[in-house]
């Protein structure tokens, strides 16, 4: 800090080290804090206590309105020393008021030898009567940024001081040029600020219409990522697989390659493999000419036709029995189908999007899925997040689903935060299906408006401790010829189908494979039981 003053009229004093040691301390203020407000005010302080020029101020100019005349704008008291808050608040000046305001309006310097000769002087912030009885000057510098007058540094000072008047108004003007570099840097840093917010503002909304127009929620960087992913490829034709989790919303991002793409305008037909029996699976994807079996009174268009010029999405596509893989596989690569019954072949321009959460090329090694068929899925495979590797969606989605179930069912329930917060700790191995399925039963059973995160629980499923990612449950063989041997629909109790899916963590592939079941028979089964 400064030496502090013990000689008011500074008898003695050697001004050109003051000065030196003034420049050094408002630099290293400045290498400091690049903030004006910290700088500006201990620039004063030091002026004041290092030169003896007193009730150091700076007048800024207040925001205007655009085409405002400069007349009837006003500059205040932005940064003081040595003045109270009542004083600094009565410093408003308009241009060409005073001297403060002649300053402003000039842009010229202004030197008051003795305030109480000056009929411009108006003694707005100080009255006479709290000024030293001797000669009192008065200094006002204009502050400049990029040419304009936007502010003035003033002070008082002793006119009888030991001190030539021109080396302070020397000082001055450097600290007049300084701060006005400062306050650009101030106004540089803020229209920079401020671009970025508008810009970052731009992107969020960029982003919240994109998943918006897809039916998609959230903004986490696996969510992007996959949605990245996706929009690069949407206007290829190229086939696309989706990978991940049940529950994960593979249904949702194959209309999301629909919608992306050029064919938007034209059919989107979803088919779930699992839920097609497989005796008619080629008359459902390929369609079935009149007589073709008993109660085909006339012709019908398959899956893929209907689809013609638009995109398929068969779900499940791991469910495809081996008989139709190698029809399907002749589709996708000439383009053209024959239906059940029918000899003429027809030209059909369909983009196909597959989901599946069976490990494909696992299967491919057991024999379950043929192999140049799983290469020409997996041309551009897109990987879909878990719930749990996007927890920062967890209350986007939560919200959306608590409004869409108020709406529906007519109720007004909303969750606190220590319940939200359970939702987004909670691991979710049903993913997204899971949460909308817990939400809409909250809504409806829930005795309260506020739900807690205590009145939550009862609602949130069992913690299940989940199997290790690296050792999956060995797929079981097929039967020679790879038939499958039949089991009656009630083979298995509906205890038994639940304790299987609590196995799995609600991983419906799996418990049907702990049963020996596929994935469409455990589902067949499910619903006779009244379980889904």
């Amino acid at each position: 800090m400064p030496p502090q003053r013990t000689d008011p009229d500074h008898t003695g004093t050697d001004w050109h080290a003051q000065e030196l040691l003034l420049m050094r301390e408002v630099m290293k203020l400045v290498g400091r804090s690049l903030a004006p407000a910290f700088v500006l005010r201990e620039m004063l302080h030091l002026m004041s206590e290092l030169l003896g020029l007193n009730r150091g101020r700076m007048v800024l100019a207040d925001e205007g309105i655009p085409g405002q005349a400069k007349e009837t704008r006003t500059a205040s008291i932005r940064h003081a020393y040595g003045l109270t808050a009542g004083q600094v608040a009565s410093g408003v000046y308009r241009w060409g008021e005073g001297i403060t305001g002649r300053v402003l309006q000039t842009g010229l310097p202004a030197i008051v030898q003795d305030v109480d000769a000056e009929p411009l002087f108006l003694f707005r912030c100080v009255p006479r009567s709290q000024l030293p009885p001797q000669t009192v000057a008065f200094l006002a510098l204009p502050i400049e940024v990029n040419g304009a007058t936007i502010g003035v540094l003033a002070c008082h000072r002793i006119r009888s001081r030991q001190r030539h008047l021109n080396d302070d108004l020397a000082l001055l003007r450097i600290l007049a040029t300084l701060a006005g570099q400062l306050l650009q840097l101030e106004q540089l840093v803020a229209e920079e600020t401020r671009q970025l917010e508008e810009r970052n503002a731009a992107l969020a909304r960029a982003l919240d219409t994109s998943t918006a127009r897809y039916g998609l929620i959230g903004r986490s960087p696996a969510l992007l990522q996959a949605l990245g992913e996706l929009e690069r490829v949407s206007q290829s034709q190229a086939t696309v697989l989706l990978l991940g989790e049940s529950g994960t919303g593979k249904e949702l991002f194959a209309r999301a390659v629909h919608l992306a793409s050029g064919r938007h305008d034209q059919p989107f037909i979803k088919v779930n493999c699992s839920a097609i029996p497989d005796t008619l699976f080629e008359s459902e994807l390929f369609g079935y000419e009149r007589g073709a079996f008993t109660g085909a009174n006339t012709a019908r268009a398959g899956w893929f036709e209907q689809a013609n010029g638009g995109t398929i999405f068969l779900d499940e596509i791991g469910e495809l029995p081996l008989a139709m893989q190698s029809k399907l596989l002749r589709t996708l690569q000439e383009g053209t189908l024959v239906r059940l019954g029918g000899t003429r072949e027809l030209k059909v321009n369909v983009r196909l999007v597959a989901a599946t959460n069976r490990d494909l090329a696992r299967d491919v090694q057991a024999g379950q899925f043929r192999q140049d068929l799983y290469y020409r899925l997996n041309v551009i495979p897109i990987r879909l997040p878990s719930l749990r590797e996007r927890r920062e969606d967890i209350r986007a989605l939560a919200l959306h689903f608590v409004n869409r179930a108020n709406q529906a069912h007519e109720r007004n329930v909303h969750l606190a935060p220590d319940a939200m917060a359970r939702l987004e700790a909670h691991d979710w191995p049903g993913n997204i299906r899971e949460l909308g399925n817990l939400i809409e039963r909250l809504v409806l059973l829930t005795d309260h408006t506020r739900v807690t995160a205590v009145a939550l629980e009862r609602f949130m499923p069992e913690s299940l401790t989940p199997l290790p990612a690296t050792e999956p449950p060995p797929a079981l063989p097929l039967p020679a010829g790879n038939v499958r041997e039949y089991q009656s629909a009630r083979s298995h109790s509906p205890q038994a189908l639940q304790d299987a899916l609590l196995r799995h963590q609600g991983n419906q592939t799996q418990a049907a494979q702990s049963l020996g079941l596929t994935l469409r028979q455990f589902s067949y089964r499910l619903r006779k039981a009244g379980l889904r």
